[in-house]
């Protein structure tokens, strides 16, 4: 049996797996600079092997599951900063050192997902939508062709974007796994994105295009639990959630309003208590969270239906 079969058994039984934290924020924790446009994805020819001691750490602390660092390798992202030319490049590199540090520190099934963002932050021209489709399809190619186990799509903040990259996730075979990044206005869970589309009415427009799991990250713990109420209400399948702790003022993440790995482990619980299954965290959560989550966390999701 695979390493995603044994881990797929366990989502099966109810069971809680264990996503890593971040890793473009723990690479500046480590003194590695981010880039202006691409963030993380500079570190990958810079600082080769701190990307790799991060997911060797993470999958020490107790990960089930770590996530390349390939947030920002798609070609429009690189375009604009003026690397299109290395995609193909940097994304093997990126899942190469995921499966280096998987190989060198696990004692135990550890899967390894494919990063996909939403592309276009900052490009002074929009991808048409033709653009952004070949865009987000031909990541997720390089990284199904580079050996990932399934696909992780982070930071879906837009009903147009998130449904073209669910497609082309889906269109490789892999499990498609979909992170949505929220907020609160008004009292009402909207999107990210500054249009403020509604979360309820993205989720009923975008759950039919073969997600496996559906997922709320990079959100504040407060976004972060009232998203994944509205997630109960339209979602049968596994959930997951991995919260941000802190701000970005370009490029650096600003670590204030740090939650200790206690606190966060605290806020874990209440999640599979109410029936998430996948518990990991985004930026500002590091190793040690991780390591809090492992220890502490029930070992079985509280079963909950839509609805409940």
């Amino acid at each position: 049996m695979s390493y995603l079969e044994q881990m797929q058994s366990r989502i099966d039984r109810g069971e809680a797996v264990i996503l890593d934290g971040a890793t473009g924020t723990e690479l500046q924790r480590r003194g590695v600079p981010m880039h202006g446009v691409c963030w993380s994805a500079t570190a990958l020819t810079s600082h080769p092997q701190v990307v790799r001691q991060i997911h060797e750490d993470y999958t020490r602390a107790g990960a089930d599951i770590i996530i390349t660092n390939t947030f920002s390798t798609d070609r429009p992202t690189l375009e604009l900063a003026g690397m299109g030319d290395q995609a193909r490049d940097l994304t093997a590199r990126a899942v190469a050192l995921a499966k280096e540090a998987r190989d060198a520190a696990a004692d135990r099934p550890v899967c390894i997902a494919g990063s996909m963002a939403r592309h276009g932050e900052g490009l002074e021209r929009a991808p048409t939508p033709d653009e952004a489709k070949a865009a987000y399809r031909e990541l997720a190619h390089l990284l199904a062709e580079g050996g990932v186990d399934l696909i992780m799509l982070e930071m879906m903040r837009d009903v147009e974007s998130a449904a073209l990259a669910i497609e082309a996730a889906v269109s490789t075979g892999l499990l498609t796994w979909v992170g949505f990044s929220c907020r609160i206005d008004d009292g009402q869970v909207v999107l990210l994105d500054s249009r403020g589309e509604s979360f309820a009415e993205a989720l009923d427009s975008l759950l039919s295009l073969g997600a496996n799991l559906v997922s709320v990250m990079h959100s504040e713990v407060a976004a972060t639990n009232a998203a994944l109420n509205v997630v109960r209400d339209r979602w049968t399948g596994p959930s997951g959630a991995y919260a941000q702790a802190g701000r970005m003022v370009m490029p650096n993440w600003q670590f204030e309003d740090a939650i200790t790995p206690d606190e966060y482990l605290s806020i874990a619980q209440g999640w599979v208590e109410s029936g998430v299954q996948v518990v990991g965290g985004c930026c500002g959560i590091g190793p040690e969270h991780i390591r809090a989550l492992k220890d502490g966390l029930p070992a079985v999701a509280r079963p909950r239906r839509a609805g409940a």
